[in-house]
């Protein structure tokens, strides 16, 4: 049975730096990770239809801790701390990188993993152990591809670029 949820109606609940700060462990939880310059917040804010939702930074690495939405009670989306991309000291990098595996190892109430990826580059290795780790626990995983629309201009730039040769 095919259950749906209206996810216009999703509200922020809470930020957090570890799992230990989350609210409850039950219910089901959506989490969505990928690079830091991957567009997860601006997918959570495309899916619940609300512009301000998760909030948007043109720099990457912005979202620094565990951000939690309703979309009814007992049903969550998660919007996790970027990996990799963001030019921050390492030492914060690692501790987004602990912070996402302790929350993809320990949450129970992790149901679904969507991994968002930039359409323009090749899955990296954070990528795939991210994925090939949620399938050997038996989470459900969705690639989502993002930033299609930049695809026309990086198209025209490498034509410029092969004529000017």
């Amino acid at each position: 049975m095919i259950t749906l949820y209206n996810y216009h109606i999703t509200r922020f609940m809470m930020s957090a730096p570890d799992i230990r700060h989350l609210s409850t462990d039950s219910g089901i939880e959506i989490a969505f990770t990928g690079h830091s310059n991957a567009g997860k917040s601006s997918a959570l804010n495309t899916l619940t239809n609300q512009r301000n939702l998760a909030r948007i930074s043109k720099t990457p690495g912005d979202t620094h801790l565990i951000n939690l939405f309703e979309a009814e009670p007992g049903i969550r989306l998660v919007d996790l701390p970027g990996y990799g991309y963001a030019e921050v000291p390492e030492e914060l990098k690692y501790k987004w990188q602990r912070t996402l595996g302790e929350y993809l190892q320990k949450r129970d109430s992790l149901k679904e993993l969507v991994v968002l990826m930039d359409i323009r580059h090749p899955m990296k290795d954070l990528d795939q152990q991210t994925v090939r780790w949620a399938l050997d626990v038996n989470i459900p995983v969705l690639v989502l591809l993002t930033k299609a629309d930049k695809l026309a201009a990086l198209y025209v730039r490498r034509s410029r670029i092969k004529r000017a040769k």
